[in-house]
């Protein structure tokens, strides 16, 4: 059975140092650190320092291979200022990094995705989040032939424990296809293991979703917990921490429900949470219950939403969404 330890420690030590970058961001942010994309989801300094971090680990020890990342270093031109600023970040981290290596190594993130190995990265997942002091991810993944073999979520704001939230914060999600998915700290030790719950009774499931309206419907939901029985109030969080609050057990569900007709998800948006379930005993697939389809290039365009949850309770939401979708899918 194959293992990826060489790609696993370097996943490790990128995501690590872009997470180190993210956090001393975060602390000065200002009204200058955020350009509005087209999609109008904030984009920050962080997020392209994050990206060439990453990618410019990554070619040093895996010359030979692509990457297929949200950020474009295009959109920066003209942004002189805000340039020298992502210079200055990555600098922090690697003092040898000039404006040429930083602008050659987030334009490496421009493969199509297709087939082969190749690397995808989402550098700050859930940048809305980011900008809020709340949950954001760095999430790194190696896809081959159309599978991802290897994943690192790093949750650089997400509590030890969910139901103490002014405790301990911070963990990566270290994931390896039939090897299981493994809790780290931020300084790159392993905790331990990560499963998800052991919940049978859909009605005592904890579900989790997207806190923007635009990412997921959350009046669908709703209606899903509803027709599941569920009591208990959502846990609404940004970004592919919601994979791992299933991941570990702190949710039974997460649900990403279409919000307009024909939307087609991002590889980089699901990958590395996709097998951090999958690895600690869950099952993710589309709401229709079609597992994710990572072999069509840089979206998901064999798919429709997105269902994470353990083992026992999956086909109950799949029927519930079956039930409830005449109403609220978008058309």
């Amino acid at each position: 059975m194959k293992i990826w330890n060489n790609e696993k420690a370097a996943a490790i030590e990128a995501v690590i140092a872009a997470s180190k970058l993210c956090e001393n961001v975060r602390q000065r942010l200002n009204a200058g650190d955020h350009k509005e994309k087209e999609d109008r989801s904030p984009v920050t300094i962080a997020d392209y320092g994050s990206q060439a971090v990453i990618l410019s680990h990554l070619a040093k020890a895996f010359p030979n291979d692509p990457a297929v990342a949200e950020e474009d270093a295009a959109e920066l031109t003209g942004a002189t200022d805000l340039r020298q600023r992502i210079i200055t970040e990555v600098q922090t981290i690697d003092p040898d990094a000039t404006e040429h290596s930083v602008i050659t190594a987030i334009d490496r993130g421009n493969y199509g995705g297709i087939e082969g190995r190749f690397w995808t990265l989402d550098p700050i997942d859930g940048t809305k989040g980011f900008l809020r002091q709340d949950q954001y991810a760095v999430a790194l993944a190696l896809i081959e032939n159309g599978e991802v073999v290897l994943s690192v979520l790093g949750c650089p704001a997400l509590p030890h424990n969910l139901d103490l939230p002014h405790g301990g914060a911070g963990c990566l999600l270290v994931s390896q296809l039939h090897h299981g998915t493994e809790i780290y700290d931020m300084q790159g030790h392993m905790l331990s293991g990560a499963v998800v719950d052991d919940n049978f009774n859909p009605a005592l499931s904890t579900i989790c979703e997207s806190v923007e309206s635009g990412h997921s419907k959350h009046d669908w939901a709703a209606a899903i917990a509803e027709k599941l029985g569920v009591k208990t109030q959502s846990i609404r969080m940004d970004s592919q921490c919601k994979y791992a609050a299933v991941a570990r057990g702190d949710a039974s569900i997460y649900l990403r429900l279409p919000t307009r007709p024909g939307y087609q998800e991002k590889i980089w948006d699901h990958a590395a949470g996709m097998l951090a379930v999958v690895e600690a005993g869950g099952r993710v697939t589309d709401m229709n219950g079609a597992p994710l389809d990572f072999a069509k290039g840089q979206t998901l365009s064999a798919n429709s939403g997105v269902v994470a949850s353990n083992l026992h309770v999956h086909d109950a939401v799949l029927q519930a969404i079956a039930e409830t979708k005449n109403e609220y899918l978008p058309r």
